[in-house]
């Protein structure tokens, strides 16, 4: 039924279902994925970072209108070389109607998608910077 769910919340946010192509929004590649849990959920942008080796990366905002449960702490080293301890959640995530549950850090950073996020859906980011284009398609 959950399946179900997501894939009509998917269809209302895009209309269809279509290879994902993402956004330059001054320098910065930005996707758009459904995340949510329970009953609640979200299509927000998420900065593409290749350097994020986690999942997703959430405001305490969207976390919050999730309804997210922390169910661990776990300890992070950020861009700077420092090492912090950031919440993590459970949550699902949804993209051309493949759905897979994720962990999800909450941080009041930028939204991010990291590339174990892009393995486990099996996808391959192209970035082109110099047409400014995001694309993501399946390995």
């Amino acid at each position: 039924m959950w399946r179900k769910l997501w894939q009509e919340h998917l269809l209302i946010i895009s209309g269809r279902l279509y290879m994902i192509s993402g956004v330059f929004v001054e320098n910065v590649p930005l996707i758009k994925t459904v995340i949510g849990w329970g009953q609640s959920v979200q299509a927000p942008f998420f900065v593409l970072d290749t350097g994020f080796t986690g999942d997703l990366l959430v405001t305490p905002k969207i976390a919050t209108e999730l309804n997210l449960k922390v169910v661990g702490i776990t300890k992070t080293q950020i861009a700077n070389g420092q090492v912090v301890e950031i919440p993590v959640a459970l949550a699902i995530a949804s993209m051309e109607g493949a759905v897979n549950y994720i962990q999800v850090l909450i941080s009041n950073s930028m939204p991010l998608a990291g590339i174990s996020f892009l393995s486990k859906f099996g996808y391959k980011a192209i970035v082109d910077c110099k047409y400014r284009t995001v694309t993501l398609e399946k390995a």
